[in-house]
């Protein structure tokens, strides 16, 4: 057995001898009189001690020399007493001074919280760690309440000189001086009574109260205003020392109450305490129905029948008042062993080493502490954040993960404080109770560094971080801080002044622009599991805000814009794929970079959309988990849970999430009890209302019609499990969702840039898809271009072959009606499934295709559209193009200046989008007084095309002489530039003056009525004529056709001359049918159907005419069974005839081709007289068709007469 009196072995022996030999040697009480005498040698004794803690203590990592100097007393019976001696009256004694200093020094590290390391703490750090906090208790309590002396106010004394001085002449030692002082006072605010101890003394002694009594009454306040304030320039290093010791003073402080009077107070504690008696009388009232009597001592056992004819054993008295209570009780009597969570708990992560634990102020403590915030606010808070916020932003040395949770909180803190002061101010105005000056006061000027953009940028960056880094207490500090900052921002948006408005509605815009924010909070709130009452609070408080904020302002701002940023997803390869080299995953990687910066935009705001990511299962399970505290939550955060509720069931029509049997077994106990919410609790109504409805939403799903059967037992297997997203549409229906699948996009089309030639278009394409590494797809082209030029070559082999031997017979003649055949089309087969997504997706591979000729058949969105080589694509070009992607892979093309192949192509809409813009209607054009609209869009209205002067027009200028290289000056690019600007400015000025003759129209021209009859005349003539040459030329085929009968029976051959002359026909009908196809007009119609037209829209014109012009003969039944009819749809009839047209004739294929014609009301003599010779060539025996004398011809444009003073 250990002998009691030995002295304990937690400390070296030699250690704690040579420590006390020095505390010894400090000093002690004077043998003359009661008073302290200081040593002969107390300052080097002093260093010493400080040396022993630094080399002994910190460097080795133990708690020896300080439990040794706790134990000798060293606090108070020697350092406090001989910082009593430096009084203000010996202010000038250095030597005094010097040792207060000294003092000071070791008074630091010895408050300094001790904090244990798991990894490195051993048992005698266990052993000192309850001593050591006793001990500081103990010096908290003597450095608050000497009794000779002002401790706090003699170490502001210590560090004033050294603060005096500027910045830029302070030395070293007097920035370790003030920086002492600061550790020093908050290490005071730091120590508090641990519970897991037992006290030594009167607790309220080194309570925050009287701490802050402490710190108001010797002038510790005033010193922590003066670094605040100067914190931007003169104490920027003390920046991060006074946070925490904001931090350490304020933390559980409910700043509504420091701006409270009295009465208020008074009040806010005297509900509070009702509340609580509200709560403990329901909880009494639920009690007592099964309280013990005086017969409870007598034991009682009953027998419960169940479903399956098996019995359950009961026991207990309150098992038998009603079948409830035995079905509760029974519950209550089942034991289940719920699986703990055994993950890492975090020490900061409990609810009493947070910043959740609140403190009580007593009235004096409470106004103190009220004028020191007062102060602060005006004074100091801008300066302080302002330097903290770089100091994080810069990451500086000095600033510590802790203090970032700090930074944040006290930032939700003084926020907080603000808005109660605004709320009292304005109660005090409405009362008329606030001095006059104080009225024009700015309201948030004062708060000004911490709504500020950088503030946001820093809060949103840690907030992620926190999230990604499971940091909870970080994030808890951060979601704080950012509710305060929407509730201050509320506050701007209501507030009378303009400015401040303004100030709001720009703050409302960047926090709600950015999508990231909206799907960060919803991540938060999915995320909660194990992480307190607290964190949860201070979750669902956030949510709350966020939404009712973002409802709010969507509303007011319709057209709400946010910024989406979607991530490029990276194409997965395929296990089966074959191996790439560095090559191709570089170049994807710079694809998805660039499709990463593409992916950035700008959508339209729908809350409704957004309001939806928050009422999956998880964002209702963290809600429900809240309400899981009913008894213990006040009626707001119960109104928060009530107004979640009701905006998934009932707004969103989401009340199957609800239908799960332990959150109606929760709603119902919320109402119904036992032990649930009181009927005098606020907002029992509302509760009471939402769980009737929700209950009565459940009945009517499980009771749902449907088609099948065992709709209502799904239903009851259903409701022990989650709600999956993918069934909750089958759940709340009854039947699936019907999803129409969309059909893939097609992808961008692209072009050559203009400074491409066309012999480098080949290469180019072919260096786009080198560049991206699809050599595979390349390998593919060559192999179905060989193919298509072998198919090619043995069709022209085998038509050459065919060509031969038909020649060579003399006795087949060919018919006439062969056309020249050509070759068939080839088809280019996908070699796999890869290949033909690719030639659909991929808008590299398909320029290629199109460059090299090849055609795609099918519509755009068609994924199985096919690619031909056409038949009129040449086998020269087929071969130029194998040949010129075999030599680009051994040689590929240079480009200048760095560019690459990509460079050379861009998308079709690109440039084209610079015209769809101006011709995109704008709202701004309204504005304009002129009423115009804005410059005519050139698409609706093209401008009139040149016609072609003809070779032989003499009535026309001579041509201009071109002046040759030799003659022409040489102009300088300024020059071409102005007559590039001048001849565009001339054109549109004349094309906003002419209306397109596209777009003429038979109600545009009302003048002029002359020359209108006149024309409808002449028309009426035409349309007599050649009538009567399609009657005759109708009667001549038929009787040519019967004449070819009787030919063949008899045997006879044609002569080479007849074979001439049906050819000669045969063109000249060919050549007038195309000439009257090219003849249509704008609305497609032919010339004989515009003919009808027009004489419909000249009725009355004609009718005048009448005497002179009779009317057109009715159409003749058809009589000949060889006889076609003649209809507006088959002008075939005009072909096999020569029957004179409306349409020119066409001189080249340019004019063949040109939608804009001039038309003949009359035909011309050229035409008439070889539809003459062509008939007579036939048969000679036929009547000569009346040739009518060619009028003179008119200027005609679209149909209509221009007169040569119309023209330009």
């Amino acid at each position: 057995m250990a002998d009691p009196w030995e002295q304990s072995q937690t400390v070296d022996v030699e250690v704690r001898a040579y420590v006390t030999s020095l505390v010894n040697a400090v000093g002690g009480t004077s043998t003359i009189g009661e008073y302290y005498d200081v040593g002969d040698d107390a300052p080097a004794v002093l260093n010493d001690i400080l040396r022993w803690l630094r080399l002994y203590d910190e460097k080795l990592g133990r708690l020896d020399v300080k439990r040794v100097l706790a134990e000798a007393n060293l606090v108070r019976g020697d350092l406090l007493e001989i910082l009593a001696l430096w009084s203000e009256e010996v202010a000038d004694n250095k030597l005094k001074a010097k040792l207060a200093l000294a003092c000071l020094q070791l008074l630091t590290p010895l408050t300094w919280p001790v904090e244990l390391e798991e990894e490195k703490s051993t048992v005698n750090h266990h052993r000192h760690l309850p001593y050591l906090q006793l001990a500081q208790v103990s010096y908290k309590r003597a450095i608050l309440h000497h009794e000779h002396a002002s401790i706090l106010r003699t170490i502001v004394r210590i560090a004033l000189p050294s603060m005096v001085q500027p910045r830029r002449e302070r030395s070293r030692r007097d920035e370790s001086i003030i920086r002492v002082a600061l550790y020093l006072f908050r290490n005071i605010t730091m120590i508090t009574q641990p519970q897991m101890l037992p006290s030594q003394g009167d607790e309220n002694e080194v309570s925050r109260s009287a701490t802050i009594s402490g710190f108001a009454e010797q002038d510790v306040f005033d010193l922590l205003l003066t670094i605040g304030s100067g914190a931007n320039d003169e104490f920027q290093e003390q920046d991060v020392v006074l946070l925490e010791t904001l931090f350490h003073l304020l933390k559980g402080v409910d700043g509504r109450k420091l701006f409270m009077e009295q009465e208020q107070v008074q009040h806010e504690e005297s509900e509070e305490l009702r509340n609580l008696m509200i709560k403990e009388k329901a909880m009494h009232k639920g009690y007592n129905k099964h309280a013990p009597s005086r017969h409870h001592r007598f034991g009682t056992m009953i027998w419960v029948k169940r479903d399956d004819l098996r019995v359950s054993t009961v026991s207990g008295q309150q098992s038998i008042t009603d079948e409830s209570t035995t079905l509760h009780q029974m519950d209550n009597s089942k034991k289940w062993n719920k699986p703990k969570y055994r993950g890492k708990v975090n020490l900061e992560t409990t609810e009493s080493s947070g910043f959740n634990a609140r403190c009580e102020l007593t009235e004096q403590a409470r106004k103190q502490l009220k004028g020191f915030v007062e102060d602060f606010l005006d004074s100091s808070f801008n300066p302080l954040f302002a330097s903290l916020r770089k100091a994080i932003d810069r990451e500086a040395d000095r600033v510590q993960d802790m203090h970032r949770k700090q930074y944040f909180y006290i930032i939700h803190w003084f926020l907080s404080a603000e808005s109660a002061r605004r709320e009292q101010k304005q109660k005090e105005l409405r009362a008329n109770t606030l001095p006059a000056e104080e009225v024009q006061e700015s309201k948030f000027a004062y708060i000004a560094a911490v709504m500020d953009q950088e503030t946001f940028v820093i809060l949103n960056r840690h907030m992620q971080r926190a999230f990604d880094e499971k940091n909870w207490q970080l994030l808890q500090a951060t979601l704080l801080c950012f509710t305060q900052i929407l509730l201050t921002t509320q506050a701007m948006a209501e507030s009378e002044d303009e400015e401040d408005q303004e100030i709001a509605e720009n703050i409302q815009n960047r926090i709600f622009y950015e999508e990231a924010t909206h799907d960060r909070i919803v991540a938060v709130l999915r995320g909660y599991s194990t992480q307190g009452f607290a964190y949860l609070d201070t979750v669902t408080e956030c949510v709350h805000v966020f939404v009712r904020m973002l409802e709010r302002y969507s509303k007011q701002n319709v057209d709400l814009q946010v910024r989406s940023k979607r991530r490029a997803r990276k194409k997965q390869r395929k296990q089966g794929d074959a191996p790439r080299d560095d090559n191709e995953d570089a170049a994807e990687d710079a694809e998805d970079e660039r499709e990463a910066q593409v992916a950035v935009t700008e959508r339209k705001f729908d809350f409704a959309r957004f309001s939806a990511k928050f009422l999956s299962q998880p964002c209702v399970d963290t809600f429900l988990a809240l309400l899981r505290y009913y008894a213990e939550l006040n009626p707001a955060q119960l109104k928060r849970c009530h107004r979640y509720l009701y905006r998934l069931a009932f707004k969103h029509e989401l009340a199957v999430y609800l239908f799960r049997v332990d959150i109606l077994a929760l709603l119902h106990k919320l109402i119904k009890g036992p032990q649930g919410l009181s009927p005098e609790t606020e907002g029992f109504k509302d509760w009471e209302q939402l769980v009737q409805q929700i209950f009565r939403r459940c009945i009517k799903w499980m009771s749902k019609d449907t088609e099948g059967e065992g709709w209502k037992e799904m239903c009851m297997v259903e409701m022990l499990f989650t709600k999956i997203p993918n069934t909750v549409f089958y759940l709340q229906n009854g039947y699936e969702r019907v999803v129409e699948k969309r059909s893939p996009r097609a992808p961008a089309e692209l072009e050559f840039k203009p400074s491409v030639e066309d012999e480098r278009k080949v290469p180019v394409a072919v260096s786009v898809l080198l560049e991206q590494g699809k050599g595979d797809a390349l390998d593919w082209v060559k192999k179905e271009l060989g193919r298509a030029v072998e198919e090619r070559q043995a069709w022209m082999d085998a038509e050459s072959a065919k060509s031969a031997m038909e020649q060579a017979r003399e006795d087949v003649e060919r018919s006439e009606a062969d056309a020249v055949t050509t070759a068939p089309s080839i088809f280019i087969s996908a070699d796999n499934d890869e290949r033909k997504s690719q030639l659909f997706k991929d808008k590299h591979l398909r320029l290629l295709l199109t460059t090299l000729g090849l055609q795609r058949l099918g519509t755009a969105e068609d994924t199985d559209a096919s690619w031909v080589v056409p038949s009129e694509l040449e086998l020269e070009k087929l071969k130029e193009g194998l040949k010129g992607i075999r030599d680009t892979e051994f040689d590929p093309p240079s480009f200048e200046e760095g560019q690459t192949a990509v460079d050379m192509i861009r998308n079709k809409s690109t440039s084209t989008s610079r015209h769809a813009t101006e011709g995109t209607f704008d709202d701004d054009l309204e504005e304009d007084g002129s009423g115009s609209g804005g410059d005519i869009d050139e698409n609706m209205f093209p401008p009139n095309l040149r016609e072609k002067r003809k070779a032989n027009d003499a009535d026309g200028p001579a041509k201009r002489r071109r002046l040759t290289k030799r003659n022409r000056k040489e102009l300088t690019e300024d020059e071409v530039n102005e007559r590039a600007a001048e001849r565009k400015r001339k054109e549109k000025e004349r094309n906003a003056k002419i209306k397109s003759a596209l777009y003429i129209t038979a109600s545009d021209d009302e003048s002029n009525a002359d020359a209108d009859e006149e024309f409808f005349r002449q028309e009426a003539a035409t349309r007599k004529k050649t009538e009567e040459a399609i009657k005759a030329e109708l009667v001549k085929d038929a009787e040519r056709r019967m004449r070819g009968l009787k030919t063949d029976k008899g045997g006879k051959k044609k002569t080479t001359k007849d074979k001439a002359g049906k050819k000669s026909k045969k063109r000249a009908t060919l050549s007038e049918s195309e000439e009257e196809e090219d003849a249509m007009d704008v609305d497609g119609q032919t010339p004989a159907a515009r003919r009808q037209t027009d004489a419909t829209a000249s009725e009355h014109e004609d009718s005048a005419s009448e005497k002179e012009s009779p009317a057109p003969k009715p159409r003749r039944p058809r009589t000949n069974p060889f006889e076609e009819e003649s209809s507006e749809e088959e002008p075939d009839d005009e072909r096999i005839s020569g029957t004179p047209s409306t349409s020119p004739p066409a001189h080249d294929e340019a004019t063949a081709t040109s939608p804009l014609k001039e038309l003949s009301v009359n035909t011309g003599s050229e035409r008439t007289a070889g539809a003459e010779k062509t008939a007579a060539s036939d048969d000679e025996e036929e009547d000569e068709v009346p040739v009518m004398k060619p009028a003179a011809r008119r200027n005609v444009r679209a149909g209509f007469v221009i007169h040569d003073s119309d023209s330009e």
